[in-house]
């Protein structure tokens, strides 16, 4: 019997370096690796590029490596929520590549796949296509973006078996199903760890062919980066 399961976080994390490339999933604070992420503040790494749709709050997410100044690079689309990633990025003291949200999601995705890159519309025409190859397509013209290459690939599923098979719930299919497999190691933290068989074939969203470890997170504080409660009328 396939079995991927590792007694938790440290262990999950075993090899992690400094001068990394690490992919982790999540939409806004939705659906992050919250345990990998603590783990990397406490090993103390250094040097790190981080692929992920955002860079967290200031003090919560990938905001808490970057208090540490843990993070060198950030590969982003969003990151409107943290004041202490404007300050670095102007600064100078982070390097910070933003990408269009799609862009950034089909890069995981060729990853995944294994295809070494992929044409997509998305940017033609502005800086974001300076310097790269474009080609046209029916008239249409599309600009190359290359997969993506990370080390570790870090993702949060809300049920998982000890052969890495996941299934994922609500906003968190965001981001982290494109980055299983996608990197040279995938380390799912999962809600709930079930035994291999217990879950529904077909409720799987990724078979565990992606996942080479896995593990039950302990604490999951599943913050809102804005929270709006509807006022009540009189």
């Amino acid at each position: 019997m396939i079995n991927k399961k590792v007694s938790g976080v440290l262990d999950a994390l075993s090899g992690v370096s400094d001068n990394m490339t690490l992919m982790l999933g999540g939409f806004g604070l939705s659906g992050i690796p919250e345990n990998a992420i603590a783990e990397l503040v406490r090993l103390g790494v250094s040097r790190l590029t981080c692929i992920s749709n955002n860079a967290g709050v200031d003090d919560f997410g990938l905001g808490l490596l970057l208090q540490k100044r843990q993070i060198k690079k950030m590969i982003s689309s969003y990151v409107g929520e943290n004041d202490d990633f404007e300050r670095q990025m102007l600064s100078g003291e982070l390097d910070v590549e933003l990408i269009p949200q799609g862009t950034l999601a089909e890069r995981c995705r060729a990853a995944q796949a294994g295809f070494p890159a992929i044409y997509t519309p998305a940017g033609y025409g502005t800086e974001v296509a300076e310097g790269k190859e474009t080609r046209e397509f029916d008239g249409k013209m599309y600009v190359l973006e290359y997969a993506f290459k990370a080390d570790f690939a870090f993702v949060k599923a809300w049920k998982g078996d000890e052969a890495g098979n996941l299934i994922f719930k609500g906003t968190a299919r965001n981001f982290n199903p494109n980055m299983c497999g996608a990197a040279k190691i995938t380390v799912a933290e999962v809600e709930e760890l079930v035994p291999l068989g217990d879950l529904d074939p077909n409720q799987i969203h990724i078979p565990g062919i992606f996942v080479q470890r896995i593990f039950q997170g302990e604490t999951f504080e599943k913050r809102i980066e804005q929270r709006t409660v509807k006022t009540k009328s009189i």
